[in-house]
């Protein structure tokens, strides 16, 4: 069984930083990519950045407007791992984020539970 477990939500100021983690229970090589989604209250689910875990080396990233220049996003090979750097934080990043890994040898995608970001003074 597949898990995804996301941690490094909370509570942060307009402006402020967080770093979100994505580790997965297997090796990240067994997925095409991973990425992170975000789902606000009342609102769909909607990709906010992506990357390539094909490959050992090489890796291409993908990011929804609304994040370009804010948020990175990167892999540790060693630990499985996928994280979200945000930066310059707005009210209107506060969702619940979730983890996802689509298969590398079938069709399946696979989600976390999500962690919440609150953007608020």
């Amino acid at each position: 069984q597949v898990q995804l477990v996301e941690s490094g939500g909370g509570l942060v100021q307009p402006g402020g930083s967080l770093r979100l983690s994505c580790a997965a229970s297997i090796s990240i090589f067994n997925f095409n990519s991973m990425g992170w989604y975000r789902q606000a209250p009342g609102k769909e689910r909607e990709l906010v950045a992506s990357i390539t875990t094909n490959l050992v080396t090489n890796f291409s990233t993908n990011f929804a407007d609304s994040v370009k220049g804010r948020f990175t996003i990167s892999r540790d090979n060693a630990k499985n791992t996928v994280y979200l750097q945000m930066n310059s934080l707005k009210p209107e990043d506060t969702a619940v984020y979730y983890c996802n890994a689509k298969s590398r040898y079938s069709d399946i995608n696979y989600w976390g539970k999500g962690t919440l970001v609150t953007v608020s003074s």
